[in-house]
């Protein structure tokens, strides 16, 4: 078994019962764009973009039901609180590093602008983590170029994962980390609903794989190796379940519970915020409480699995000041997991 980048169900890894949509990935929701922009010098920057669009924004339509939560606020989400206040989307998610998220808002809303030339208003929502272990943070490279890259390229099929976009520089539970991302796809009140996540991963804590703990002290014990206190990790949700902005908090909480199956420490210092979203036609009703359950599993399964993802896809990284962050090797892990009979069967 190579060591290269591979999904986690490649390797015989599946979080749950559920069936995923066609790629696994936040793209399987229908209308939902995924771009990144990479910065990687092969030296001191590792660091980038990454924006999730839904091209349900435009014209006649310039807002979707949404909400945040913040799971532990230390973190900088611009525009977390008009979402928080009215309940609603207005723009791409845009994610980067902690000391860029400025820049990138103000691109963004450049792009808003452009695309409504009478507008007076408008809530660019970024979001960040903190890569500066890997990259050289206070240059602030990202630029208003890289930003317009990744939201006007941003494609619908299956997005890249691991050192990618606003991924490129991260770690999490003692491995190099990056972006990840899962669907599950459930029938609700009689319809079928597609749930999508994608994350960005960079907190602390022991990496557990369908429930096996996978310390990196165990795995990589002579691994010249360096880690990050705390960190951040940043997820967005989008369905194209009927709900409202209320159900929709009710989402992006389950998806940062969904952090503790991987074993997040959730610390002082971890930034954890969820963004859930729905793209259904606004004429439709919301789907009882009584009946989101499926949709809970849904959402804690794809965000469990897109976790996994950013890992076993992330490449073990070197960066600024000669710091390195080693990838999850695949051959011990399985190992692991095989001996405790949770891999299933490959084709």
């Amino acid at each position: 078994m190579s060591q290269v980048s591979r999904r986690a169900r490649d390797l015989g890894i599946v979080v749950g019962p559920l069936p995923t949509g066609r790629h696994n990935a936040i793209t399987d929701v229908a209308g939902i764009l995924v771009g990144h922009t990479t910065v990687d010098d092969g030296a001191d920057l590792h660091t980038g973009v990454t924006a999730v669009v839904p091209t349900q924004l435009g014209p006649g339509r310039w807002t979707l039901p949404a909400a945040v939560y913040s799971g532990n606020g230390h973190g900088k989400l611009v525009g977390s609180t008009q979402v928080d206040e009215f309940g609603v989307l207005e723009s791409p998610v845009v994610l980067t590093a902690t000391l860029s998220v400025f820049r990138a808002a103000d691109a963004l809303l450049g792009y808003l602008m452009d695309r409504r030339p009478d507008g007076l208003s408008f809530n660019p929502l970024v979001g960040e983590t903190n890569d500066g272990h890997l990259s050289d943070i206070r240059r602030r490279p990202i630029t208003e170029e890289h930003v317009l890259a990744a939201v006007t390229q941003a494609s619908g099929e299956l997005p890249a994962e691991g050192c990618v976009g606003a991924g490129t520089g991260t770690t999490a539970l003692g491995f190099k980390a990056g972006i990840g991302t899962s669907s599950r796809t459930v029938r609700v009140a009689d319809r079928p609903v597609t749930v999508g996540a994608l994350v960005q991963s960079n907190f602390g804590g022991v990496l557990t794989a369908l429930g096996v703990p996978l310390p990196a002290d165990e795995l990589i014990p002579d691994a010249d190796r360096t880690e990050p206190p705390g960190n951040s990790c940043m997820i967005v949700v989008a369905t194209d379940a009927p709900l409202d902005a209320r159900q929709l908090g009710r989402l992006a909480r389950r998806a940062v519970f969904a952090m503790g199956r991987v074993g997040a420490s959730y610390s002082n210092a971890s930034g954890d915020y969820a963004i859930a979203f729905s793209t259904a036609p606004p004429d439709q009703a919301p789907i009882p409480d009584g009946e989101i359950n499926p949709i809970f599993a849904a959402v804690m399964d794809a965000v469990e699995e897109g976790l996994l993802n950013s890992l076993f896809a992330a490449v073990t990284t070197t960066g600024v000041g000669g710091r390195t962050s080693h990838a999850v090797p695949h051959r011990e892990a399985i190992r692991r997991l095989s001996a405790a009979g949770r891999l299933a069967a490959r084709a």
